[in-house]
């Protein structure tokens, strides 16, 4: 798979009036809405403030953030809404503070705006603080490789330069004149290239030849309610035909540990030798034989983890029916690593193929085939590799170039 360093298509941008002239430092404004972008965020910071130690940088972020040296105007916690209930109910606070973001960043008038990932909030203020005349910056791709790849053209009419992390996204922007660089993905810095299974056993008390298998049903109360039944079913099923089995699931908070809890709480599952964490995700795949996974970034960890994976997914009845009836889904494959490999590496069940039958059937193929699973080993430390690009100083390289017309000289350590 080619590696696509940058995709640059996109029209001169005008160069903002600010902050950035040679008389004055660097401004950057940054809003990042969850955990994941606030270390994104933190990572960027880091790097650019190496280039360039006089620059400020304010807006929405959380503690790393804040640790980085942002001023935050508001907690990224304020802008963390999921579920459709949630975030209609949260609309109008939503509304009223992008609304007073984008007033207090033009008249903060920074020489960057970058917007961290979600989209829903920071697509519609980008494209405000564009049409005035402020560079900006989105950093995380909407999955347009999977779902309406048309979006690009728009996303576009927000971000002056797109952020990706994974290789294939650039060239899908670039059909629609969009300025987009692939930077690497963080989570390739962070994950070991050789993870060590023995320490992850020791860490949960499991014992070096027991058959282990995590169970990660998802991380939303959600995907637990469509997919956790299915998946205790299917590792039931794994259980019943390898004795010994030993089975992990993480929870990532403790309403998805109620969830799983009052799952594993059925009579039909007394039996089954099931720990549930709080947490420890990466742990528990690190430590397994196999991974029985929910579609999503999860994915990603199990192929850096090395270990292999069955992947399952279920949306509801009614969106499923509307994404095949508008034919929203572009692609053959729908788990990363599948599509990074650009073939089928991990089995993987949508909707009705989603079944404990067809689950268990493919977990127990790991099992049973040794050989196979260690074949995947060169295939997911390739994978690896390319997506370890230096993330944040890429995408720090990334963002001081666009803003270079403004720019004063970069301090000592900088990138070339």
């Amino acid at each position: 798979m080619p590696h696509n360093d940058a995709v640059s298509v996109s029209a001169p941008i005008p160069v903002s009036s600010s902050a950035g002239s040679a008389s004055a430092p660097l401004r950057i404004a940054l809003v990042a809405g969850e955990a994941s972008g606030d270390l994104l965020g933190a990572g960027l910071i880091e790097q650019l403030r190496a280039r360039h130690p006089q620059a400020i940088f304010a807006g929405v972020g959380g503690d790393a953030m804040r640790a980085a040296g942002m001023d935050t105007w508001h907690d990224a916690s304020e802008l963390a809404v999921m579920g459709l209930s949630e975030v209609l109910r949260h609309l109008p606070r939503l509304l009223r503070l992008r609304r007073d973001l984008r007033e207090r960043v033009l008249e903060w008038r920074p020489d960057i705006f970058v917007g961290i990932d979600a989209p829903d909030f920071n697509l519609g203020l980008e494209r405000a603080l564009k049409q005035r005349g402020i560079r900006t910056v989105h950093y995380v791709s909407p999955s347009i490789w999977a779902w309406r790849q048309g979006r690009a053209a728009k996303i576009g009419r927000s971000a002056d330069l797109v952020l990706c992390l994974f290789p294939m996204e650039p060239p899908i922007y670039a059909t629609h004149g969009v300025d987009a660089r692939f930077v690497g993905h963080p989570l390739a810095e962070m994950l070991a290239l050789d993870p060590d299974r023995a320490a992850a056993r020791a860490t949960l008390g499991l014992a070096d030849d027991a058959p282990v298998l995590a169970v990660l049903p998802g991380s939303r109360l959600g995907e637990i309610a469509r997919l956790g039944e299915i998946f205790l079913d299917a590792a039931a099923r794994v259980a019943a035909a390898l004795p010994g089995l030993r089975i992990v699931v993480p929870a990532a908070n403790a309403s998805c540990r109620d969830a799983i809890d009052a799952l594993r709480a059925q009579a039909r599952f007394a039996d089954l030798d099931i720990r549930v964490l709080d947490g420890q995700a990466r742990t528990a795949m690190v430590a397994s034989d196999v991974v029985l996974l929910a579609s999503g970034t999860a994915t990603l960890e199990a192929l850096l983890a090395k270990r292999p994976m069955v992947v399952g997914y279920r949306i509801s009845p009614s969106t499923a029916f509307v994404v095949r009836l508008l034919r929203l889904m572009k692609v053959d494959r729908f788990s990363l690593p599948n599509v990074l490999a650009g073939r089928t590496i991990a089995p993987e069940f949508m909707q009705e193929a989603c079944t404990p039958e067809n689950l268990s059937t493919a977990v127990l193929h790991w099992f049973r085939d040794p050989h196979a699973a260690q074949a995947l080993q060169p295939v997911y430390r390739d994978l690896h590799l390319q997506l370890r690009r230096g993330a944040s100083a890429t995408a720090a390289d990334a963002v001081a170039r666009l803003a270079a017309p403004a720019l004063p000289a970069p301090g000592p350590g900088a990138t070339p």
